[in-house]
């Protein structure tokens, strides 16, 4: 199997395949996946962590109408420049448009024999313990806040077992660079997520790609137990008759879900975190799951609109407003398979940041690329100040 892996997309679609089919013609091969890191109208920019100025439609509005159909089959995670309102519709993961499959905030699929693994969003220190606590319309701090890696999901990947052939990530694990040549790097100091790096020790997944950083960096990990090795590449955004393989739910991943759906924290609070930490036993559950799936197959339901397309002719300030996320169908399938209740519609405890909690102003991360649009790397370069 052939696989095609791109960097920060910012919703250039077109570039991507635009390449992938040119390299498919140079190179005589076909290409079966294409792994990456989505707006669908002019009212998913409010959910949209970028500057104003740096809001486009792209193109991927275009293949969520259907008028294109993405030619091979895409796999991605989120990072920090999507529309959020839509992500969390398909937290579980789900098709975002016709053969395109979000992997959800942390979730593992099978494409063909290959057990995939992803991790959306970027660490940040101070929003990692809190729990799910952002729902559309967002406020200046939830914009940001919700796209933060949160320690609940990060625990559910670390009760798998299981060889995971590839494993995506945003922002790179912690210290990676010190598996590479650190030296061509720009940045340099505290770089990297915690959590990313927890996981990378605990799976050690044959392959590691990330990218974020919009610059490429390759790095070989070897892990002191079992001899295992994780190759990780870090990548750069897009710029200016086969055998077919179909996404499929993991039966691990799915038991691991509904053993900890129960303690999913949908609000401010922490959550029961000596539940996430203890080792699980997942016989039974894994044994429910298993016939479950016999009955119902290992196949996501299709993919179904849930908001209004773009149209080119639509003026953003005119887009029909929609309060909250709807119920994707897609999701409400997938919890009917595991016998779970949907929760994601549930009220939080507050819109608003409990003063409690540092502002996005008071404190430095851990990494240092805070929650700046990435968009802006690009004005930077024709010598416009970021802001800070």
């Amino acid at each position: 199997m052939k696989i095609a892996v791109e960097g920060c997309m910012h919703g250039d679609l077109d570039k991507v395949y635009d390449t992938i089919k040119y390299i498919e013609n140079t190179r005589n091969i076909k290409i079966d996946l294409l792994l990456c890191y989505a707006v669908r109208n002019g009212k998913d920019m409010d959910s949209l962590n970028v500057a104003p100025k740096y809001r486009e439609m792209k193109s991927f509005w275009i293949y969520y109408l259907g008028l294109e159909v993405a030619p091979i089959p895409t796999i991605f995670i989120g990072g920090n420049n999507e529309a959020s309102n839509y992500l969390w519709e398909l937290y579980y993961g789900g098709w975002a448009a016709p053969n395109i499959y979000f992997l959800g905030y942390a979730v593992v699929v099978k494409f063909g024999n290959i057990r995939i693994n992803g991790l959306s969003g970027i660490y940040n220190a101070p929003n990692y313990c809190l729990g799910h606590h952002e729902r559309p319309p967002y406020n200046d701090n939830t914009i940001r806040s919700v796209y933060h890696v949160r320690e609940y999901d990060v625990h559910k990947l670390m009760h798998l077992e299981k060889l995971i052939d590839i494993f995506l990530s945003h922002d790179w694990p912690l210290s990676i660079t010190d598996y590479g040549n650190w030296q061509q790097l720009i940045q340099q100091g505290t770089l990297g997520s915690k959590p990313a790096a927890q996981l990378l020790k605990k799976l050690r997944p044959s392959y590691w790609f990330s990218a974020h950083l919009h610059c490429k960096f390759t790095a070989l990990v070897e892990h002191e137990e079992g001899g295992r090795v994780t190759k990780f590449l870090a990548l750069d955004k897009c710029l200016p008759g086969r055998k077919f393989f179909q996404v499929q739910y993991d039966e691990e991943w799915l038991a691991i879900t509904r053993k900890l759906n129960c303690v999913f924290p949908l609000t401010f609070r922490r959550g029961d975190v000596g539940c996430w930490r203890t080792k699980l036993d997942m016989q039974d559950c894994r044994q429910w799951v298993k016939s479950r799936m016999e009955d119902r197959g290992a196949k996501p339901c299709e993919f179904s609109q849930t908001a209004p397309p773009h149209k080119p002719f639509d003026s953003y300030f005119f887009c029909i407003s929609i309060n909250g996320s709807p119920r994707n169908p897609q999701i409400v399938s997938f919890l009917e398979l595991l016998d779970l209740p949907y929760v994601l519609d549930n009220a939080s405890d507050s819109r608003d940041t409990p003063s409690s909690l540092p502002q996005k102003d008071d404190y430095s991360e851990d990494i240092p690329n805070e929650d700046e649009d990435d968009l802006e790397d690009d004005a930077e370069r024709n010598n416009e100040n970021r802001s800070s």
